[in-house]
Protein backbone atom coordinates (compact mmCIF):
# COMPACT_ATOMS: atom_id res chain seq x y z
CA UNK A 1 0.00 0.00 0.00
CA UNK A 2 1.37 3.79 -1.11
CA UNK A 3 1.56 6.11 1.60
CA UNK A 4 -0.41 9.48 1.93
CA UNK A 5 0.79 12.64 0.49
CA UNK A 6 1.69 15.18 3.26
CA UNK A 7 -0.84 18.13 3.42
CA UNK A 8 -1.88 20.21 6.16
CA UNK A 9 -5.39 19.84 6.85
CA UNK A 10 -7.35 23.08 7.71
CA UNK A 11 -8.26 23.59 11.08
CA UNK A 12 -11.39 25.32 12.31
CA UNK A 13 -14.56 26.03 10.44
CA UNK A 14 -14.43 26.32 6.55
CA UNK A 15 -16.48 28.45 5.09
CA UNK A 16 -16.52 30.02 1.36
CA UNK A 17 -17.71 33.79 1.20
CA UNK A 18 -19.12 35.06 -2.38
CA UNK A 19 -18.90 33.74 -5.90
CA UNK A 20 -15.97 31.07 -7.23
CA UNK A 21 -15.02 30.84 -10.18
CA UNK A 22 -15.09 27.07 -11.00
CA UNK A 23 -11.88 26.17 -12.82
CA UNK A 24 -12.01 24.47 -16.29
CA UNK A 25 -11.33 21.06 -16.50
CA UNK A 26 -8.22 19.70 -16.15
CA UNK A 27 -6.74 22.24 -14.00
CA UNK A 28 -7.13 22.02 -10.43
CA UNK A 29 -7.81 18.37 -8.97
CA UNK A 30 -11.88 19.67 -8.52
CA UNK A 31 -15.00 17.66 -9.54
CA UNK A 32 -18.16 18.00 -8.25
CA UNK A 33 -17.93 15.24 -5.70
CA UNK A 34 -14.43 15.03 -4.83
CA UNK A 35 -11.42 17.77 -4.42
CA UNK A 36 -8.03 17.56 -3.85
CA UNK A 37 -7.70 17.94 0.56
CA UNK A 38 -5.51 21.29 -0.37
CA UNK A 39 -8.15 23.09 -2.02
CA UNK A 40 -11.21 22.60 1.35
CA UNK A 41 -11.75 26.32 2.17
CA UNK A 42 -10.84 27.75 -1.59
CA UNK A 43 -13.42 25.31 -3.67
CA UNK A 44 -16.73 23.48 -2.55
CA UNK A 45 -16.67 19.27 -2.98
CA UNK A 46 -18.97 16.90 -1.47
CA UNK A 47 -15.27 15.70 -0.39
CA UNK A 48 -12.06 16.32 0.42
CA UNK A 49 -9.44 13.97 -0.37
CA UNK A 50 -6.01 13.37 0.97
CA UNK A 51 -4.10 11.57 -2.08
CA UNK A 52 -1.92 8.72 -2.27
CA UNK A 53 1.55 9.07 -3.77
CA UNK A 54 1.96 6.68 -6.47
CA UNK A 55 4.72 6.85 -9.52
CA UNK A 56 4.27 6.25 -12.90
CA UNK A 57 5.83 3.14 -13.99
CA UNK A 58 6.91 1.41 -16.85
CA UNK A 59 6.39 3.52 -19.88
CA UNK A 60 5.50 7.35 -19.85
CA UNK A 61 1.58 7.95 -19.00
CA UNK A 62 -1.46 9.83 -20.87
CA UNK A 63 -2.79 12.34 -18.79
CA UNK A 64 -6.30 12.42 -19.72
CA UNK A 65 -9.34 15.02 -19.67
CA UNK A 66 -11.92 12.06 -18.91
CA UNK A 67 -11.42 8.00 -18.26
CA UNK A 68 -11.40 7.39 -22.54
CA UNK A 69 -8.37 6.76 -24.63
CA UNK A 70 -10.06 9.03 -26.55
CA UNK A 71 -10.39 11.58 -24.61
CA UNK A 72 -8.27 14.60 -25.32
CA UNK A 73 -4.07 14.38 -23.57
CA UNK A 74 -3.36 16.96 -20.63
CA UNK A 75 0.03 16.13 -20.94
CA UNK A 76 2.26 13.39 -21.06
CA UNK A 77 3.83 11.75 -17.73
CA UNK A 78 7.35 10.75 -18.44
CA UNK A 79 8.17 7.11 -16.65
CA UNK A 80 8.80 8.17 -12.95
CA UNK A 81 6.78 10.88 -12.61
CA UNK A 82 5.14 11.53 -9.07
CA UNK A 83 1.63 11.07 -9.14
CA UNK A 84 -1.14 12.06 -6.62
CA UNK A 85 -4.26 9.43 -6.25
CA UNK A 86 -7.47 10.73 -5.63
CA UNK A 87 -10.13 8.26 -6.82
CA UNK A 88 -10.44 4.96 -9.07
CA UNK A 89 -12.48 4.91 -11.74
CA UNK A 90 -12.54 1.40 -13.15
CA UNK A 91 -9.31 1.17 -14.90
CA UNK A 92 -8.55 4.95 -14.81
CA UNK A 93 -7.26 6.24 -11.72
CA UNK A 94 -8.35 10.46 -11.32
CA UNK A 95 -5.64 12.48 -10.02
CA UNK A 96 -3.11 15.20 -10.07
CA UNK A 97 0.33 16.72 -10.52
CA UNK A 98 -0.37 18.30 -6.95
CA UNK A 99 -2.88 20.69 -5.60
CA UNK A 100 -2.59 23.45 -8.17
CA UNK A 101 -2.73 20.93 -10.94
CA UNK A 102 -3.05 19.59 -13.65
CA UNK A 103 -5.49 17.11 -12.76
CA UNK A 104 -6.88 14.16 -14.87
CA UNK A 105 -7.19 10.59 -15.70
CA UNK A 106 -4.57 8.12 -16.14
CA UNK A 107 -4.55 4.03 -16.92
CA UNK A 108 -4.08 2.69 -13.16
CA UNK A 109 -2.25 0.06 -14.94
CA UNK A 110 0.53 2.47 -15.35
CA UNK A 111 0.87 3.11 -12.06
CA UNK A 112 2.84 1.92 -9.10
CA UNK A 113 2.66 3.02 -5.34
CA UNK A 114 5.37 5.47 -4.43
CA UNK A 115 7.85 4.14 -2.24
CA UNK A 116 8.73 5.49 1.06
Amino acid sequence: MSGKVTYTVPQGPLRLAGPVVRPAPGTLPLRGDLAHMALAGKHLAAHYVIPYGYTVAGNDAQLHLTPDKDSDIIQVLPNGSDFELLDFAGDWAWGCLGPEGPSGYVLSSLLAPAQG
